[in-house]
């Protein structure tokens, strides 16, 4: 049986989400062509607006529908700090956690081997943002991967060299974690970032 080209098309569409296989794909585009076309049909919509409509901040680099975004223009934001984070998707995990600074985010971290350095990253826009003198402390809220340690480690010397505080999130065992679960170089992380009680 051969699929028509406009299935094929709209299977190929859908393996553009990380994750989803051509067989995965081919499962939501049959769901919705035969249980939600009214959803299908919303989900382009929604697909379409947000690729005409956002953009980036032009201060933090977040996801945005304005020029500079709503944290960013908020006077409730302690504009002494801002956390360093990879994605946007970080800024809203961090936000679940009460942070009341601003963000700068890189959109990713340095990977020479894909090619990817500091300007890549925004980092002249940071250095200037740095520069302006309202900043006293960077928060290195990047991953506790190799790429995110060696892009804090960058970011922090440039800090440094600025004469503001650097700090670094901790990482280490999760609240309501368990030893025995959790593996050895986390634990690592744990007791290097140990701290006074």
């Amino acid at each position: 049986m051969s699929e028509s080209s406009y299935l094929e098309k709209l299977i190929n569409a859908l393996r553009c989400m990380p994750g989803i296989g051509k067989k995965s794909a081919q499962r939501i585009a049959y769901h919705l062509l035969q249980r939600d076309r009214d959803g299908a049909r919303q989900l382009a919509g929604a697909l379409n607006d947000a690729m005409d409509k956002v953009g980036h901040c032009e201060r933090c680099r977040t996801f945005s529908e304005t020029k500079i975004c709503r944290l960013c223009s908020s006077h409730k934001r302690d504009p002494s700090m801002i956390c360093i984070v990879e994605n946007p998707a970080d800024v809203y995990a961090i936000q679940e956690a009460d942070y009341r600074g601003r963000y700068f985010v890189l959109m990713g971290h340095l990977s020479p081997l894909d090619g990817i350095g500091p300007e890549d990253l925004g980092i002249d826009k940071l250095a200037a943002l740095l520069d302006e003198g309202e900043i006293k402390e960077v928060i290195l809220a990047t991953n506790s991967t190799v790429e995110g340690e060696a892009t804090a480690h960058f970011i922090g010397e440039m800090v440094r060299k600025r004469n503001l505080r650097a700090t670094r999130i901790a990482h280490g065992i999760p609240m309501g974690g368990e030893l025995e679960y959790v593996n050895s170089s986390t634990i690592s992380h744990a007791l290097a970032g140990r701290r006074e009680i």
